[in-house]
């Protein structure tokens, strides 16, 4: 009798779209199903969708609703980046720290180029400033958050801002983030209470309507006095073109009036003369 043969079922693989909520994008993997891709890490290179910044992304898969979805567990920036970014007469800080996010642990690596050569002490006033700063940062965030606001720079612009103020940088950057592990429910941080902003804003709306309305009224009472001198200043012109125009009429009638005088005394004069001529006449005939 032949041995029996026993035939081997081996299930035939596929394609598998796996979902990466963090570049919106999707990714297929070969496998038998969606269960085998768990745990499994993809790395990604992100220089074309972010600018020409040359990223490198490791993400996991995880499996959310009995679907693939992949999040990222570390982000580096490439050092040829770096090195092209470095110059001359400059100094550089970095630094290298663990800090507990609301879900893991979180190496980070900050990288930050100044504007110029400065001493010892400048860098370590902004070493510590932005290990205090983002200490701060990460311990009121999740993973998926933090990530995102690294690759759309809604990380490193406050940072930088909040560093200008030692001394201006160049280049704020965050070099290598990583998650290491899970954190225990006593290792996570609590989120500080904030102070509440509106009031503040309110107050100082109020502060500033006061302001406004005080100039307003100074504004005003100049305007009035303004109006006042001006009537004043008319009032005096007016009299002043008044006496002025009295003043031409008085000149102008005694310029009319005297003419008139030197006629009736010219007539005065000239009536005598003729009636002696006429007396002359009459004796002459006469005789």
């Amino acid at each position: 009798m032949p041995p029996k043969t026993t035939k081997l079922i081996t299930k035939r693989k596929k394609f598998i779209d796996v979902e990466i909520p963090m570049t919106r994008q999707k990714i297929e993997l070969i496998a038998d199903s969606a269960e085998q891709l768990k745990d499994r890490t993809i790395k990604l290179d992100l220089t074309r969708q972010l600018k020409g910044k040359s990223v490198e992304a490791i993400v996991k898969v995880f499996i959310e609703n009995n679907k693939p979805v992949a999040h990222p567990i570390k982000i580096k920036l490439m050092p040829y980046f770096i090195r092209r970014m470095i110059r001359k007469r400059i100094s550089y800080v970095e630094d290298s720290f663990t800090v507990p996010s609301q879900e893991n642990m979180i190496l980070i690596k900050p990288f930050l180029i100044t504007r110029k050569r400065v001493s010892k002490a400048i860098r370590r006033t902004l070493r510590n400033k932005t290990k205090n700063w983002l200490s701060d940062y990460i311990a009121e965030r999740k993973n998926n958050e933090i990530f995102n606001d690294i690759l759309s720079n809604r990380l490193q612009k406050p940072l930088s801002l909040h560093l200008k103020k030692t001394y201006p940088l160049s280049l704020c950057e965050i070099r290598i983030i990583e998650v290491k592990r899970e954190l225990q429910p006593n290792e996570i941080p609590k989120i500080k209470e904030k102070k509440p902003v509106k009031l503040e804003i309110e107050e100082g709306l109020d502060q500033f309507a006061e302001i406004e309305q005080e100039m307003i009224k100074k504004a005003e009472k100049e305007i009035k006095e303004t109006q006042e001198k001006a009537a004043n200043l008319d009032s005096k012109t007016s009299d002043s073109e008044n006496a002025v125009e009295e003043a031409n009429l008085e000149s102008s009638e005694s310029e009319l009036i005297q003419p008139s005088e030197t006629v009736v005394s010219e007539s005065i004069e000239k009536k005598p003369k003729k009636e002696r001529k006429s007396k002359k006449k009459s004796e002459e005939k006469a005789e």
